[in-house]
């Protein structure tokens, strides 16, 4: 059975509602329900254990006995899950915890009427909005000329624009990406760096090459710097330039003074996108009041062509226990 040739969840699913509050989910595809349920009914335990509910495996159909608001939790859950399968060929324990959230519940992302317009599809992997924060930032880059988004490690901000601006390079609506960080140390004191330019500043611009490594090959990426076509460098390098078919991110935009984000958003060109992205709890400067994330959002979010994002401990999509360490650090400093 070849997964890529059955992408639609509801021709792989039957949903059979009987008395006693029992919802069966019956597969039509056995290869579906193993890679739902997970080796030794992992995943289908860890899903139990989120929902607090009772659920059974027997033959090619899972049997759900809860309260008709939970089975319609759970059936929405599965739904989700099946779907991240088709597209990625697995399921991961954040999916597990994104399919019961909120916005899972509320909005159907398999249903046609869903959410289907904000999947992102690479190569390597189908990303899909795991909040309605995300679905907006997921909106509002590809709508907007300029975006700048605030929140927490773990929200997507990155990955998400990094997604997108490989999408519409390989589509070949623009001609080059660029990735660009500050090249400020984050507390510590590295001292000496040897090697050329690029080996100086490649410890700074890491987690870009990470994001483009998790959507597209290894050798694809690197062959598209090589040409040009990606471009990643230090924030320092963008005075003077003027951006043309392309998609620019400033990452980790915290630690841009105000007259650097400033210069960093006037590069923009025809037919060019701008995103800039920052964690304001994260300040690496060696006075914080230097930090122009936060001005430029006060300075710009009026401008029709531009969109603000603020994301928070409940946009995060790393292990379960980022976003409690976010929100403690979040509440300890109100306090």
């Amino acid at each position: 059975m070849s997964i890529s040739r059955k992408k639609n969840v509801n021709s792989n699913l039957k949903f059979v509602y009987s008395d006693n509050n029992t919802l069966s989910v019956i597969f039509h595809d056995n290869d579906i329900l193993m890679g739902l349920v997970g080796e030794f009914n992992k995943n289908l335990k860890d899903l139990e254990k989120i929902t607090k509910s009772k659920m059974y495996s027997r033959g090619n159909s899972i049997l759900l006995k809860n309260s008709p608001e939970k089975n319609e939790l759970i059936k929405n859950a599965i739904q989700f899950l099946v779907s991240q399968f088709l597209n990625n060929g697995t399921i991961e324990k954040k999916d597990i915890e994104s399919s019961i959230s909120k916005f899972m519940i509320n909005e159907k992302v398999t249903s046609k009427n869903g959410n289907i317009e904000y999947i992102i599809k690479t190569p390597k992997k189908s990303v899909i909005p795991r909040s309605e924060k995300q679905k907006n930032y997921i909106r509002a880059l590809k709508e907007s000329d300029i975006v700048i988004s605030a929140g927490p490690a773990g929200t997507g901000k990155t990955f998400l624009a990094v997604a997108v601006a490989l999408t519409m390079l390989l589509d070949k609506k623009i001609e080059r990406i660029i990735l660009s960080r500050p090249a400020v140390e984050a507390g510590e004191r590295l001292g000496f760096l040897p090697g050329d330019m690029r080996e100086k500043v490649d410890p700074y611009l890491r987690p870009l090459y990470d994001s483009l490594y998790d959507l597209l090959d290894f050798e694809k990426i690197q062959k598209k710097i090589e040409v040009g076509d990606i471009e990643i460098a230090p924030l320092a390098f963008m005075r003077g330039r003027t951006l043309k078919n392309s998609f620019a991110i400033l990452d980790e935009a915290q630690n841009a003074t105000d007259t650097q984000i400033k210069m960093f958003l006037t590069r923009i060109g025809e037919n060019s996108k701008i995103v800039i992205n920052g964690d304001p709890s994260q300040i690496d400067l060696p006075n914080k009041l230097q930090s122009g994330l936060d001005r430029s959002k006060k300075l710009l979010g009026h401008l029709n062509e531009i969109s603000v994002i603020d994301f928070d401990h409940k946009d995060v999509v790393r292990h379960p226990l980022v976003s409690k360490i976010v929100k403690a650090y979040s509440d300890k400093s109100s306090d």
